[in-house]
């Protein structure tokens, strides 16, 4: 029974495997228009990676609440924990970014022939999520609060590219997404957000008094608002918006 929440660590790893295959799986697709426009395309299925990562985020919380529940928490456990989400969570969305990257100068003339050294920015997602996963792990103070921002929360929001790009109708939205140097600014950003020690609020609920709760009550009511407007594109917002709102009420939990 002990080893129960660890199968969940485990399943979070393998739906991590898929995200990163289903990702591997979709090349750009190039097509020329009767205008002689040349268009760049990435395949539909890559949503499915999307889907995986979503999947693993699931399951990462679920190894937790059983163990918690089974009283089975153990140092194997957080151990598993760590790689499972290196891979899901940091792995994972570089490789997303990546496509990204490569769309991006895709669509520039000769922009296939770019050299690889101009895509490897994509994998700093990966090496900064490793190295704030084993910081949190010789950090036992963070259990009210993080010290930076999770890597589920960097890699659920990265997740959300591809839905963005197939299910959004905003030109300008598609262009910043398809921007290398948006692209860059985002990688750096998000990459410092994990490694720095920001005060950064957790999720959870830990009484039922709604003044405690405030941060992640203003943060449920500011998702709601901005998923009914802005739909898939209001991930990324939501993201900025846990950002904010934790340093905000940083006094509150830090």
């Amino acid at each position: 029974m002990k080893h129960i929440p660890n199968f969940f660590t485990l399943l979070n790893l393998f739906f991590g495997c898929c995200a990163i295959v289903f990702c591997l799986q979709n090349g750009i697709v190039i097509q020329e228009h009767l205008e002689g426009v040349q268009l760049i395309e990435m395949p539909e299925k890559i949503v499915f990676s999307s889907v995986c990562i979503g999947l693993a985020a699931i399951v990462d919380f679920l190894d937790g609440f059983v163990a918690r529940l089974m009283k089975a928490t153990s140092d194997l456990g957080k151990q598993l924990d760590s790689l499972a989400d290196v891979v899901s969570f940091g792995v994972a969305p570089s490789m997303i970014v990546y496509q990204f990257l490569r769309m991006s100068f895709a669509s520039q003339e000769n922009g296939l022939d770019v050299p690889f050294i101009f895509l490897t920015p994509a994998f700093f997602i990966a090496v900064t999520a490793a190295y704030r996963l084993g910081k949190f792990n010789l950090d036992a103070s963070q259990s009210v609060f993080f010290k930076g921002v999770p890597t589920p929360a960097v890699g659920l929001m990265i997740a959300s590219f591809p839905f963005i790009y197939w299910y959004a109708d905003n030109e300008f939205v598609l262009k910043l997404l398809l921007n290398k140097w948006t692209l860059y600014t985002l990688i750096l950003f998000v990459s410092y957000v994990m490694m720095c020690d920001w005060p950064m609020m957790s999720l959870k609920i830990k009484s039922l008094h709604w003044k405690e709760n405030a941060p992640q009550l203003a943060l449920l009511l500011v998702a709601i608002i901005l998923f009914i407007f802005f739909h898939w594109a209001s991930i990324p917002m939501i993201f900025f918006s846990y950002i904010l709102v934790s340093l905000i009420f940083k006094k509150k939990f830090s």
